[in-house]
C-alpha cells in the first residue's frame, strides 16, 4: 500500500512538473505572438493616420516616422484609432486634463551636461501665456518622460539630433533621444532648441512646415493655421531653426492646454 501511494505521488509530481513547464512553454510561446499583434495594429494605427507606408521604419522595438518621431510597438492604441479630433493640433491623443498639469521628465546620466539647455526647453513651455501645460525635472521614479542620449542612426547625408514619442493613452510621450554628438558644436540656444522641439513632439505636435518637408498631411490647432517660419517646431533646423517658440506656437500650446 506504502510502494502504491509512492508510486501515485511520483506519477502526480511528474504530471505536475509536465504541466508547469507546458504552462511556462505556452507563456512563452504567446508573449511574442502578443507582441506581434499589438505591432501590426500600431502599424496600422500609424497608416490610418496618413503616413505612408515608405515613410515608416521598422527600428526594432518601435516604429521610426519622419526620422525623429517614434511609435512604440507595445503602445496603447488611442481609443477611437486614428480618427480626427478637431481639437487636437495631431490626431493622434493629448496629455489628459490632469496630466498636463506636471509632466514629470527624468534626467538620465547620459544627458545631465546639458541640464542648463533642458531647462531652457522647460521654461519655454512653462511660460506659454494662457497655458495649464507645466514640465518639471524629477530625480526619481515615478516620471513620465525619460530623456537620453543615443547615437541616431540617419540616411547618408543626414543627421537625425534628436527623436521623441507621441502621447498615448493621456500620457506624454515617453521617450527623447537627443544624439549629443550631432548637437555638440551648436551654440547653447540650438542646442535647446533641438530639446525643445522633442518636448514638443511629446505633447502631440507635428512638424509647422510638414508640407515644405514632404511629410504626410497634419491637422492644424483649430483657429492657429497656415505655416510659420518663425515655429520652432519646424523639422530639418536641428541646427539652424528658431530658438524660442513663435507666437503661433504658443497659440498653439493654449488652443491644446
Amino acid at each position: 500500500m506504502k510502494k502504491n501511494l509512492k508510486r501515485i505521488a511520483i506519477v502526480a509530481m511528474v504530471a505536475l512538473v509536465i504541466a508547469a513547464c507546458k504552462k511556462n512553454q505556452e507563456s512563452a510561446e504567446t508573449a511574442p505572438q502578443e507582441t506581434v499583434k499589438n505591432a501590426d495594429k500600431v502599424l496600422q494605427y500609424i497608416k490610418d493616420l496618413g503616413f505612408p507606408a515608405s515613410s515608416i521604419v521598422d527600428n526594432g522595438n518601435e516604429f521610426v516616422v519622419e526620422e525623429d518621431i517614434l511609435f512604440p510597438k507595445d503602445m496603447q492604441i488611442p481609443a477611437g484609432g486614428a480618427g480626427t479630433k478637431i481639437e487636437q493640433y495631431y490626431t493622434g491623443s493629448i496629455v489628459s486634463a490632469t496630466k498636463k498639469l506636471n509632466i514629470r521628465i527624468f534626467v538620465d546620466p547620459s544627458m545631465t551636461s546639458m541640464s542648463s539647455e533642458i531647462n531652457s526647453a522647460i521654461a519655454q513651455w512653462n511660460g506659454v501665456p494662457n497655458s495649464t501645460l507645466r514640465f518639471s525635472i524629477v530625480t526619481t521614479a515615478p516620471y513620465d518622460i525619460l530623456i537620453k542620449n543615443e547615437a541616431l542612426a540617419a540616411p547618408p547625408g543626414f543627421v537625425t539630433c534628436g527623436q521623441a514619442q507621441f502621447p498615448s493613452g493621456g500620457s506624454a510621450g515617453a521617450l527623447v533621444r537627443i544624439n549629443k554628438t550631432a548637437i555638440a558644436s551648436n551654440s547653447f540656444a540650438q542646442r535647446a532648441r533641438t530639446i525643445c522641439h522633442e518636448f514638443g513632439h511629446c505633447i502631440s505636435f507635428r512638424h509647422t512646415n510638414w508640407a515644405a518637408q514632404g511629410e504626410s498631411t497634419a491637422t492644424n490647432v483649430p483657429g492657429v493655421t497656415g505655416t510659420d517660419a518663425l515655429s520652432l517646431m519646424n523639422g530639418g533646423q536641428c541646427n539652424s531653426g528658431a530658438t524660442v517658440l513663435s507666437q503661433k506656437d504658443k497659440d498653439a500650446t493654449a488652443a491644446l492646454y
